[in-house]
């Protein structure tokens, strides 16, 4: 029982670290998706006195991906109505132009500024509506949301580690006799510590499986019946099998981390 009990103590914690490194993975794959349909959903209006081209609003930003322009004719037929053809023809000659301008990524709102402002510098252009209000309320709840996921990550592995290295101690007070006939024939470091590798290896390995299996059965299993649009949207990114070779590759660097802090915080094994 002490046995089980000393190698959960390890796997655990270790495993906190992997469901927040996998967490921080599917999140950013999947506000990725999200942030791709806010900017294909996002688009600004331009006002101009003259025609223009595409590349000539790109010159002026680099963000700007497309600018689809809005007939007029459907603009003075809603405002001209009952009025003589005559009438609307020079309506229509006197409206300037009107274009839905595109962006290429979803930018911050200073971002937004900077092309407002950039647009508004030439002179063929009269008037540039961002909708700032709407998209800065919803672009400071997404940053948020991101920031404090992230953060809250951040701690739980700093404390994660930190009980790693705990028990990692303890293992080495367990084999403290063996590594002191090991120390005592010279034994490098590196072969002294053997044992520690060899016990940590063996319980990142089923870390990273019982970590891997977690989020198959969330992508297979909860998220395809949960009902939750954003899940079932996404269900390919809950879990790809590239993140395995991720997962093992973290909770090794973390051994490795776990084993050589407490091998070095003294000089040898303790008498």
């Amino acid at each position: 029982m002490k046995f089980i009990k000393n190698h959960l103590m390890f796997i655990l914690p270790l495993m906190a670290i992997l469901l927040g490194i996998e967490f921080y993975l599917v999140f950013d794959r999947t506000t990725n998706s999200y942030e791709k349909g806010l900017k294909e959903g996002y688009s600004m209006l331009v006002v101009t006195n003259k025609p223009m081209e595409l590349s000539v609003f790109k010159a002026l930003n680099r963000h700007i991906s497309n600018a689809q322009k809005i007939k007029r004719e459907s603009i003075v037929s809603e405002i001209a109505k009952g009025v003589s053809k005559s009438s609307s023809k020079e309506i229509l000659a006197s409206l300037p132009y009107f274009y839905n301008v595109g962006l290429d990524s979803y930018l911050s709102t200073s971002g937004l500024n900077k092309i407002k402002a950039d647009l508004e510098a030439d002179k063929n252009i009269k008037k540039v509506e961002t909708f700032g209000s709407s998209y800065s309320s919803s672009y400071r709840l997404f940053s948020f949301i991101k920031f404090t996921l992230k953060l809250f990550i951040v701690f739980m592995g700093v404390v994660s580690l930190f009980l790693i290295i705990k028990q990692m101690e303890i293992w080495k007070y367990a084999h403290k006799e063996r590594m002191q006939v090991m120390e005592i024939f010279g034994a490098p470091l590196m072969l002294r510590s053997g044992v520690l590798f060899k016990v940590a290896i063996a319980d990142a390995f089923i870390a990273t499986l019982l970590t891997s299996a977690i989020f198959l059965y969330v992508k297979f299993q909860w998220a395809a019946n949960s009902g939750i649009d954003v899940m079932m949207e996404n269900q390919e990114e809950l879990f790809r099998l590239s993140d395995i070779a991720i997962l093992l590759s973290s909770a090794l660097l973390i051994v490795v981390i776990a084993v050589y802090s407490v091998v070095f915080s003294s000089k040898g094994v303790e008498e």
